[in-house]
């Protein structure tokens, strides 16, 4: 069996080797170049295909003609799509039996960003699921799943760490019945899922009004190496990059303080809207970590340390 790949990041990266190790002959990878703006902290699909000695072509835009052509003329018997960040054009889709890696539960967090996603609005699970493509994005008959758990303090690269193993086992596990052409097909209930678009930077503000659990899991999804939630002080953006909350019983002395940053016993404090806390364990200004002091000082600049009692 022939195969096109089209991929990008870790589970670009872990769902090649599963096709390289299953027999299958990859006839053409098509990958993103890295975007210049962007921390590459993951794998990259072009250094996985250059170790496995795949014919690998740049397809940022997956509407030239020429991918089209290089996609037909690998003459696919199955093409993949493993985290890769376009939709394929249906012409594509047309020329052999398509399938998809997505990175949750489906029909649930259909649409980017997944994984955040899911941390984000709390859910304690998520997974991977692999699917037939169709012209609406993730919205294919499913042909398997694997759950995998959110804990109450993962952060969003714990839980993609995660997903990154449930899209292996899910491909490997249907690998077989996807080469024999007797793939499952089972249903994709777009009604009883969600649908959620891209992220961007800016959509980590925080708005300390909010609860205390709705502002910890917007820190911990979006936590480093992704862009981070972050406030500002006198214009300048703090990067909320490690937290927690307290255990009961050892919650800080916040009461009556407003919502925002605070200094507490040498700690690094943040009330929410509720009156609940946050313990900020590491707060970046810029790449540069600050502590407690130096803070204080942001937080009061007519007084060299501002350490509540």
């Amino acid at each position: 069996m022939r195969a096109v790949v089209f991929a990008y990041s870790n589970v670009g990266d872990r769902c090649l080797r599963v096709l390289h190790a299953g027999g299958v002959e990859v006839a053409l990878v098509a990958t993103h170049r890295d975007h210049p703006g962007e921390t590459l902290w993951f794998s990259r699909v072009a250094d996985t295909a250059a170790e496995l000695g795949l014919p690998t072509i740049y397809a940022d835009d997956p509407k030239a003609p020429e991918l089209a052509d290089a996609v037909a003329a690998a003459n696919p018997d199955l093409i993949f799509s493993f985290y890769y960040r376009s939709m394929i054009p249906a012409a594509i889709l047309e020329l052999a039996p398509a399938y998809n890696m997505h990175g949750s539960l489906l029909p649930h967090f259909r649409g980017r960003a997944p994984t955040n996603w899911a941390v984000l609005e709390g859910a304690t699970e998520t997974g991977a699921t692999l699917h037939e493509m169709v012209a609406k994005p993730d919205a294919g008959a499913i042909v398997d799943q694997q759950a995998v758990p959110i804990l109450p303090d993962d952060t969003g690269q714990q839980v993609f760490d995660k997903v990154c193993v449930a899209a292996e086992i899910v491909l490997w596990r249907s690998l077989p019945a996807l080469l024999a052409g007797r793939a499952p097909r089972l249903p994709n209930d777009l009604a009883a899922g969600s649908y959620r678009g891209g992220r961007k930077p800016e959509d980590g503000r925080i708005d300390w009004s909010q609860p205390a659990a709705r502002v910890y899991d917007l820190i911990r999804a979006v936590a480093p190496p992704y862009p981070g939630a972050f406030a500002e002080i006198g214009g300048e953006r703090l990067v909320i990059a490690e937290a927690r909350r307290p255990r009961p019983g050892r919650e800080p002395g916040v009461a009556g303080r407003a919502p925002g940053l605070h200094v507490v016993d040498g700690r690094i404090v943040a009330v929410c809207g509720d009156g609940g806390a946050i313990e900020v364990r590491r707060i970046l200004a810029g790449s540069a970590p600050i502590d407690a002091a130096a803070l204080a000082t942001r937080l009061n600049p007519h007084s060299p340390v501002k350490v509540a009692p």
